[in-house]
């Protein structure tokens, strides 16, 4: 997603003029963000035992003794997240990345308030891109019950110079955490907003998969927070109620993957490469914000002539037009391979998971662009687990029932106006 980074204290005039200044300079920048070069990969299947330590030697440890619970849309994940929030008895550890007005924006805050008022120690941390239209009242809501409420790398009028490529102004933090008492935790792809709420098969609804774990995987959730809660605001946040003992909850094995541009770290991009090219039967991919490098169109590309089903579902409708003919660009390759691509109708698609063989899968906030690849802060929790696997295999059948297939022929035949804009995406295309 289109977001740009700025240092400075927050901007409350105009944030309107100053979020559409920020997207053109950043559209017509020169700057080409490039994540490190991945020439070889090994001949590795999924289903080794050497595919776990080969992943956790790029990324980071898996633990077991896990549980993860799937949540579907606003309908099941804003329930959950409100029941552990006013359950939380010590602290709340919370970082969303889009956060706007409407009525579960509003609810959300009052929790954490009251929470607050009741003494839990609440940290929330908010983009300074993509929670600046969030209203001012929510912010005073908490921090006057006593939250701590900070902005990663407030938006100003300087924002402008991440365009050309000064300081670290173009990184997001794109994650989406929530840790309650350092034992639950909540990961994935929805933001606050009134778009979000309902089952996602519903036209202006978004389409979204988050997931709740709980066992020894929930530090490493608490870990990522408290590293950009620190870039933030200076403080460091530890002990018994931040990371407290976590004994074994469930059988899934699981880690948590961030990646951090801004500190060096493309263990996002490995980890999605590792996986791509492990795959042995099946890789099912949901992204909305799907552009691939040449060096990932390649291992996907490649995937279908060993025997693998590549199915790739997209949105059907977006809220960033030019992402999605920049995508559509790139689909002739991939139909010519043997991918087959879905454009989702019922809603406007947000989740963001992929599974290999049924026995791997990952939930966040990754989008497969370069964006997510290297500039934004990103995370995702990955699980070894059949039964994980196999139920987001399952929604994915399910989805594909409210979807378009895409053809080649049909997408040889598109307009002049669609190619057109997909022509005028090139520029821009790494910065999206």
């Amino acid at each position: 997603m289109i977001g740009l980074l700025a240092l400075g204290r927050p901007i409350r005039a105009n944030p309107i003029l100053l979020i559409v200044t920020t997207i053109l300079f950043g559209l017509v920048s020169t700057s080409c963000a490039r994540v490190q070069s991945h020439f070889g990969l090994p001949e590795l299947a999924a289903e080794e035992p050497s595919f776990l330590p080969t992943v956790e030697a790029y990324t980071s440890a898996a633990h077991g003794g896990n549980t993860a619970s799937l949540l579907l849309n606003g309908d099941q994940i804003f329930p959950a997240q409100l029941e552990a929030i006013r359950g939380a008895r010590q602290t709340i550890s919370y970082a969303q990345y889009f956060y706007e007005e409407g009525s579960i924006g509003r609810e959300i805050a009052e929790a954490l308030a009251q929470r607050c008022r009741a003494g839990v120690r609440a940290h929330i941390l908010l983009d300074g891109f993509g929670a600046v239209l969030m209203p001012a009242a929510y912010q005073e809501t908490m921090t006057q019950a006593g939250c701590k409420v900070a902005t990663f790398r407030p938006l100003s009028p300087l924002s402008v110079l991440a365009a050309v490529g000064f300081r670290r102004d173009n990184k997001r933090n794109h994650r989406r955490i929530l840790v309650v008492d350092g034992q639950i935790g909540f990961t994935g792809g929805s933001g606050i907003s009134p778009k979000w709420m309902g089952d996602g098969r519903t036209e202006g609804q978004w389409r979204d998969t988050d997931v709740r774990i709980e066992g020894p995987i929930v530090a490493r959730l608490q870990g990522a927070f408290v590293e950009n809660w620190l870039e933030a605001t200076g403080d460091v946040l530890g002990g018994d109620s931040y990371f407290p003992p976590l004994p074994r909850r469930g059988p899934v094995f699981a880690q948590i993957v961030g990646s951090s541009p801004t500190g060096g770290s493309f263990s996002m991009y490995t980890m999605f490469l590792l996986a791509m090219s492990s795959a042995r039967r099946s890789i099912y991919i949901t992204n909305p914000y799907f552009l691939p490098d040449e060096r990932m169109t390649r291992v996907l590309t490649e995937a279908p002539g060993r025997g693998v089903r590549v199915v790739v579902l997209l949105p059907g409708a977006i809220d960033n037009n030019i992402v999605r003919q920049a995508s559509r660009s790139t689909f002739g390759k991939l139909l010519r391979s043997g991918i087959e691509i879905y454009e989702y109708q019922a809603g406007l698609l947000h989740a963001k998971t992929m599974t290999i063989d049924g026995i791997w899968a990952t939930i966040g906030s990754t989008n497969l662009d370069t964006r997510s690849f290297a500039l934004n802060e990103e995370l995702n929790a990955v699980m070894y687990s059949k039964d994980v696997a196999g139920q987001l295999d399952q929604h994915f059948a399910d989805d594909l029932r409210y979807s378009r297939k895409i053809e080649y022929r049909q997408w040889q035949s598109r307009g002049f106006f669609a190619r057109l804009l997909e022509v005028l995406s090139l520029p821009v295309r790494q910065q999206l």
